[in-house]
């Protein structure tokens, strides 16, 4: 028997992508193309990978072993760069983050700013999901390290908390509420809150903090992403417990009011997430450093202060 790695590629991007349409629009080749290659797989393999009986295609029994098999051989490859750029250090390399979704957007893009100005020569992506997405990628080797609100837990990951965060209430500058020194939980009986959508870190600590309140009855519905979640708010179809980083700008432009509800949420950590079984590059590990050198996140809102590790 021999396993040819291409054809072995092609045959995870059909099982990844439930089809082979889908793969080969993912790998820029046609569709009998595709087909051929993974035919030509089982073929020296003397198995059936994909069970093409169905609307999509899924791995047979023999396929799902393959398959896992083959994760472990592309990360193993993956190391091997890694490996190899330890000896050229941060000449040159790529650096892909992954980033839950508020932290993703409002944390990363200044910070690889600021890791751009020290190494020119690394280019940078962003992946950003919501916390199962982001742990889901880490775990797949899709992606090797990620900043994310909470504190995944894994006994394949490392966690390390970097920072904290505070959830606040917004609402519409014209809310009845806006403006009061205090609020207190039983003033707010009877809103309508505005929640981000399942799977989110957000979402489990929202639902946390409505329980601390005992406002777990009050009407919600369901908002996919913080900056709908603050379109929402700011037409005043609700209120919303979200970050204070994804609201600084809106409440100092008066177009979202912070309500002072006491007692306040408890603060979050903001974690720093790898595998343990992975091994970083070099441009990994220079974004480690520059990330536990931060001690605050830009554009805090005034309140209890905001810091990181003293590693």
């Amino acid at each position: 028997m021999e396993l040819n790695l291409h054809r072995l590629w092609i045959f995870m991007q059909v099982v990844e992508h439930q089809g082979f349409s889908a793969a080969a629009q993912k790998l820029y080749m046609s569709q009998p193309s595709v087909s051929n290659q993974v035919r030509k797989l089982e073929q020296s393999l003397r198995v059936t990978l994909v069970d093409r009986s169905g609307t999509r295609a899924r791995p047979t029994a023999e396929g799902e072993v393959l398959a896992e098999y083959g994760k472990r051989v592309f990360l193993l490859a993956e190391e091997a760069v890694a490996a190899v750029q330890q000896v050229s250090g941060l000449a040159t390399g790529r650096l892909l983050v992954g980033g839950s979704t508020t932290v993703g957007t409002y944390l990363l893009p200044a910070l690889l700013a600021r890791y751009r100005e020290r190494h020119p020569a690394i280019e940078c992506d962003i992946f950003v999901g919501n916390g199962e997405a982001v742990q889901e990628q880490l775990l797949g080797g899709g992606i090797g390290i990620a900043v994310v609100a909470g504190s995944p837990h894994g006994d394949r990951l490392v966690v390390e908390t970097v920072l904290d965060e505070r959830l606040v209430l917004v609402a519409a500058p014209g809310h009845r509420l806006a403006g009061a020194a205090e609020v207190t939980p039983a003033e707010l009986a009877g809103a309508r809150f505005l929640l981000r959508e399942p799977g989110s870190q957000t979402r489990s600590l929202q639902e946390q903090v409505l329980a601390d309140w005992a406002l777990e009855d009050v009407p919600r519905a369901d908002i996919w992403g913080p900056e709908a979640v603050k379109q929402c708010v700011a037409a005043g179809l609700g209120l919303a417990l979200i970050s204070e980083h994804a609201v600084g700008e809106d409440v100092r432009a008066g177009r979202l009011a912070v309500l002072p509800v006491v007692p306040a949420p408890e603060p979050r950590p903001v974690s720093l997430v790898h595998r343990r079984d992975r091994l970083l590059s070099p441009a990994e590990r220079a974004f480690l450093t520059l990330l536990r050198e931060l001690r605050h996140w830009p554009g805090e809102l005034p309140g209890p202060e905001t810091h990181g590790t003293d590693e």
